[in-house]
């Protein structure tokens, strides 16, 4: 039955060529509606893309986010400008902490330096002096505890950034040694020997350097979460200029449309007929939409009451046109739908009455408030025209 009908609602309804000024206002109104649709498009794409991006990165960061609010509904955000402030202080803060912990571990270096026995640990190894032809063979990363002492005190950044970093070139400058000289050498009893008595201080020092590491563990958990905070509330904003912006182009829309409206020819008495069948074949969720529709336009008009008497001919112009657009777009979805609605289950019947009327009757129940049925009664002063 929908094709009949959507043909129907076929053909000129409006014409601007009249006025040629105002047909082409109404296009670059128009034109400038795609412009705008295009640019709210990629915001909605951006926010779309950040959620799904954090969502994949750290699965759990809605709920964290979502128990951080719970706990403070009026914490305020900072912005995220102020957080990599708070990024750059933490980070001066965390790197003056371990330039500390470096200058302690030197005390330890220094002891282990002034041994009897650290003498041949002090300077590079004399690989050329000493015809060591197969050393840089053997030893892929030579080390010493006076370039130790010299990278500790570098000034041109290129120093240690850790404690670990030097803990790992002391053990390596014994390790060389170890590796390279037998087990039953001076050397490599003299290496031995201090690596014990440096891994025995290190064990010693090490609580200082774990917590350390967790303090700075927690402040970069915390500062993350707070980043994400700050770029959710950044988005949350960008989503509610979005809003604004759509409602906009909403008003925009039925500014147009209600200018189409108005160019529109009146409706003929074989259309409102049309019209008035085509809204029975409507879906209780659109027919509450184009009893909506009516009501927009007459105040007095309940359209979510019990029963509803819609008389076609005491419609306005401009509210039949917009029906008649909704009803046909409605229509056409219904039609490409892979279940078809089926329309509502509709008696029409003849009555001797100048006007046509509609009484639409909306039954309810206790969970849902819809439409379930739509009676149309029609009548004609003439013979009854049949359905499209």
């Amino acid at each position: 039955m929908e094709a009949p009908i959507l043909a129907a609602f076929d053909g000129g309804t409006v014409d601007f060529a009249a006025n040629g000024a105002e047909a082409e206002s109404f296009k670059l109104r128009v034109d400038e509606i795609f412009v705008n649709v295009d640019k709210l498009e990629e915001r909605v794409n951006d926010i779309e893309q950040f959620y799904t991006t954090t969502s994949k990165k750290m699965p759990n960061a809605c709920k964290s986010s979502s128990t951080a609010k719970d706990k403070d509904q009026t914490k305020h955000v900072p912005s995220i400008k102020k957080q990599q402030q708070d990024a750059a202080c933490r980070e001066a803060a965390a790197a003056k902490r371990m330039q500390e912990l470096m200058r302690q571990f030197g005390t330890i270096l220094r002891q282990i330096a002034q041994h009897k026995w650290a003498w041949p640990f002090l300077q590079p190894v004399d690989v050329a002096g000493l015809g060591l032809d197969d050393y840089y063979k053997v030893i892929d990363k030579p080390m010493d505890l006076g370039t130790i002492k010299n990278q500790m005190e570098a000034k041109d950044g290129t120093g240690y950034k850790h404690v670990r970093e030097i803990f790992a070139d002391v053990r390596l400058v014994f390790k060389n040694a170890m590796k390279y000289n037998d087990d039953r050498s001076d050397v490599h009893v003299m290496a031995k020997t201090l690596m014990a008595k440096f891994e025995e201080k290190w064990l010693q020092f090490l609580p200082k350097v774990t917590e350390e590491e967790k303090r700075l563990e927690e402040e970069e958990a915390e500062a993350q979460l707070n980043m994400q905070l700050a770029e959710e509330a950044v988005r949350a904003k960008m989503a509610r200029d979005l809003s604004n912006d759509l409602y906009e182009i909403d008003m925009h829309l039925e500014e147009l449309r209600e200018m189409v409206v108005q160019k529109c020819r009146k409706m003929s008495t074989e259309e409102k007929r049309k019209l008035g069948v085509a809204l029975t074949r409507l879906s209780p969720e659109d027919l509450s939409k184009a009893l909506e529709i009516v009501a927009q336009s007459n105040p007095g008009f309940q359209a979510t009451a019990d029963e509803v008497d819609l008389d076609i001919d005491a419609q306005t112009e401009s509210t039949l046109w917009r029906l008649k657009f909704f009803v046909r777009d409605a229509i056409e979805v219904q039609s490409k739908s892979p279940v078809s609605m089926g329309g509502n289950t509709n008696n029409a019947k003849n009555h001797n009455s100048g006007n046509k009327t509609n009484n639409i009757s909306n039954a309810t129940n206790k969970r849902k408030r819809e439409i379930s049925d739509a009676i149309v009664k029609t009548a004609k002063k003439k013979s009854k025209k049949p359905s499209p």
